[in-house]
């Protein structure tokens, strides 16, 4: 499974693309950070953020979208900043058909380094680690988007064939109560 991780920004948004080719061994396929300033008009920002996503989606056919959910943040404009930048990572998934995942600051830490409450540079360092490079990624935005496409591949497969087991439970359930 390939997974495109996003940590959105407008100004700077990472972009990190992990594969597990059914092994637990992950690769690094593709990392970047996309950069715009202030001083352009944000429509442009957007446009220009929908670009890089698609010229990304196009290079590196990823299986699913991985994308930090905005929950919260001190700061009301890097909140709705980082939420515009998810919107368009949402819509350029939908119109591929991409299925996305969302998955908090939290959770991310937590399958990448097992404490929901690491710093920065201990995800970091775990990224590293776990993906075999010789030196962490810069600038920390692209980390966290690999870090969002490791805990989508340990994380989200886990939950995903969990949802799909208790569905086939219940229809499993209902089909012995028809009889």
């Amino acid at each position: 499974m390939r997974v495109f991780g996003i940590d959105p920004g407008l100004t700077r948004c990472g972009l990190g693309v992990v594969d597990n080719n059914g092994s637990q061994r992950l690769s690094l396929i593709d990392v970047g950070v996309f950069q715009s300033t202030q001083e352009e008009p944000l429509q442009f920002r957007l446009m220009q953020l929908e670009a890089e996503f698609e010229l990304w989606v196009d290079r590196n056919k990823p299986d699913v979208i991985a994308v930090e959910r905005v929950f919260s943040h001190a700061n009301r404009n890097t909140a709705m900043s980082t939420g515009q930048a998810a919107g368009v990572a949402l819509l350029v998934a939908a119109r591929r058909g991409i299925p996305v995942a969302m998955h908090t600051p939290t959770e991310v830490k937590a399958a990448v380094t097992g404490s929901g409450r690491a710093d920065k540079k201990q995800v970091a360092l775990m990224v590293q680690k776990l993906l075999r490079l010789d030196s962490i990624p810069k600038p920390v935005d692209s980390t966290d988007a690999l870090a969002l496409a490791i805990c989508h591949l340990w994380r989200g497969v886990g939950d995903s064939r969990i949802k799909d087991a208790a569905m086939a439970e219940r229809i499993r359930l209902q089909e012995s109560r028809r009889k």
